[in-house]
């Protein structure tokens, strides 16, 4: 299908910088001669409830994944209908918006938008347009507000702005190729994420046998009482958790006191910590003073962190090691620290921690109902292998070398997968109305 795409004979400037060139023939007109907006409202509140997603569109709302708290009433929310334009007014320029297929009630905080009977729109090409990368830009910078996260795109805002519209049949036939090249590529994502997931099974195989067997495969070997371990190396100790690490969780820093800007000592919260490592996407700060007592919070490179609430995620242990970049910061309540004695390399510990068996060992022992946690009493209590010191570290050495292939195979596909998603999320909207998207 690809092959048979060619140039059209002629292309204009659109005078829209997030646009470029367009086909000669085709149209550039506000929203205004497009959309009508609509305030049409419940008068039960019993209609299926939606929301937005920016992956997904307008989905109804018990099939996605939405945390705040639900009305005690739905009456005089807005009614939309298939093939309305729903815009979270908040969060349209990251994607907040898209065509409804579903008949249903959203927030009375949404816009609702239907195509005027003359204007020749088709939908499924409209949901492309507004949810394309380029259209972002025209979202971003019409919306307004102090805050990146409170800025709002008025009606106003949104009618004023401009859209380009080719004939019907050039419409029609530029949402059946966007769905062909979707499908394909949701094809090779399936099949990179299978890949993926089969590396990083061999990768913890390796990883498993290594730290609970040892490197030498005549080596005598012992029960050791342990169902994740098995049976291990004679010579290896199997102990409590607490008897190699010095355990501390972290300060109930008020969150009154957070700030936003950089002037404070970055505060390391459980959703900072990750199965892959430590992420800063998301970050409050705290002033530090004088003598304020809060040095034993400071953290350490080669200290390792481990979640408390939600200690597992998917199948891996939201245990990490701190490196140079993410210090310096201090530890927040429910992130326990563990700093590892002359007996434990810090190393061989996250590899333990990090292990899809350990992680199915300790989840039989949290505790709490909606948000399960593990207590430093319980983190004390892990039972672990604890080769000598010397052993860890040629251990250590042996699985870098032996895993370092696996981990470049993965990234590579990892990469690349990102990349496909990407074009699929944006459906290749942001290249339409560029010359080398001809249909004609």
């Amino acid at each position: 299908m690809n092959a048979d795409l060619k140039p059209y004979a002629e292309y204009k400037e659109s005078g829209l910088p997030w646009l470029g060139q367009v086909p000669e023939h085709w149209q550039i007109k506000r929203a205004k001669s497009v959309f009508q907006c609509i305030d049409q409202r419940s008068q039960t509140g019993n209609e299926e409830l939606l929301t937005v997603s920016s992956v997904r569109g307008i989905v109804p709302r018990k099939t996605a994944n939405v945390t705040m708290f639900k009305a005690e009433s739905y009456l005089g929310y807005k009614l939309c209908w298939p093939g309305d334009l729903v815009i979270n007014s908040l969060w349209a320029w990251a994607g907040g918006l898209g065509v409804s297929s579903h008949h249903g009630i959203i927030s009375s905080a949404y816009g609702v938008y239907r195509i005027r009977p003359d204007a020749p729109m088709l939908p499924a090409f409209i949901h492309e347009v507004v949810r394309s990368l380029s259209f972002k830009w025209e979202l971003l910078v019409r919306s307004k507000g102090v805050w990146i996260s409170r800025l709002q795109l008025t009606d106003i805002s949104f009618l004023d702005a401009p859209i380009h519209i080719p004939p019907l049949v050039e419409q029609a036939a530029i949402v059946r190729f966007l769905d062909w090249a979707n499908v394909r590529l949701e094809r090779t994502i399936r099949a990179k994420r299978k890949v993926i997931a089969l590396l990083n099974e061999q990768k913890q195989a390796i990883i498993h046998r290594a730290v609970t067997r040892g490197l030498d495969p005549s080596v005598p070997l012992k029960p050791s009482g342990i169902s994740w371990l098995g049976d291990t190396p004679q010579h290896w100790e199997v102990r409590r958790l607490g008897h190699a690490i010095r355990l501390q969780t972290g300060y109930p820093f008020s969150s009154a006191g957070f700030i936003q800007d950089q002037r404070g000592a970055r505060l390391l919260r459980g959703i900072n910590v990750t199965p892959a490592g430590l992420r800063w996407n998301s970050v409050v700060h705290w002033q530090r003073k004088p003598n304020d007592g809060l040095d034993e919070f400071e953290l350490q490179i080669g200290d390792i962190v481990l979640g408390m609430d939600r200690p597992v995620i998917g199948s891996g242990v939201r245990a990490s090691a701190v490196q140079e970049a993410d210090t310096p910061s201090l530890l927040l309540q429910r992130v326990a620290r563990l700093r590892p004695t002359e007996k434990l390399d810090a190393r061989f510990l996250l590899l333990l921690l990090r292990g899809r068996l350990f992680a199915g060992y300790i989840a039989p022992i949290f505790t709490g109902i909606s948000v399960p946690h593990l207590s430093p009493e319980q983190i004390k209590e892990f039972r672990v292998p604890l080769p000598p010191l010397s052993e860890q570290q040629a251990i250590i050495t042996q699985l870098e070398a032996e895993t370092s292939g696996l981990d470049n195979a993965i990234s590579r596909l990892a990469a690349c997968r990102a990349w496909v998603e990407f074009k699929s999320h944006m459906g290749y909207g942001n290249r339409m109305g560029q010359r080398n998207w001809g249909i004609g």
